[in-house]
């Protein structure tokens, strides 16, 4: 039988692209369970980080509903806008994920965006979609 793998907390931060010390908070709060090596670090079961982090997907925070059929939601700060005449290219830092994004230059025009700005990368299938936070 293969040992299921364990997570340190920094790992289980960049898996779930939250700071170490929010992970650790999480940890000390009961909200996901730990245990500790021989060395004493404390570690995270794969399968509890796992559960873990389809529930903190479900949460959302406080933030208003989602009205979209794309799932695949990734928050971040937009870190380049390159216009073209037609299109345009954007690029979000999302956690450890960067993502690139090709649409109109008037969608981008639409939503306001501008380096700096919260965005969200919404995927589906080959197309990433920018929902303006």
């Amino acid at each position: 039988m293969i040992a299921m793998q364990d997570y340190t907390i920094g790992q289980a931060a960049r898996l779930l692209g939250v700071s170490p010390d929010t992970a650790r908070r999480w940890a000390d709060a009961g909200r996901v369970a730990t245990h500790r090596d021989e060395a004493g670090r404390r570690l995270i079961d794969g399968r509890d980080l796992a559960a873990f982090s389809v529930e903190l997907a479900k949460g959302g925070g406080e933030e208003e509903p989602s009205y979209t059929s794309v799932r695949n939601a990734f928050p971040g700060i937009v870190t380049a806008i390159k216009l073209g005449d037609v299109a345009a290219q954007v690029e979000i830092q999302a956690g450890p994920h960067r993502l690139v994004s090709l649409l109109t230059r008037e969608a981008v025009e639409e939503l306001g965006l501008e380096v700096g700005m919260e965005a969200t990368a919404r995927v589906k299938s080959t197309n990433v979609h920018i929902d303006r936070a």
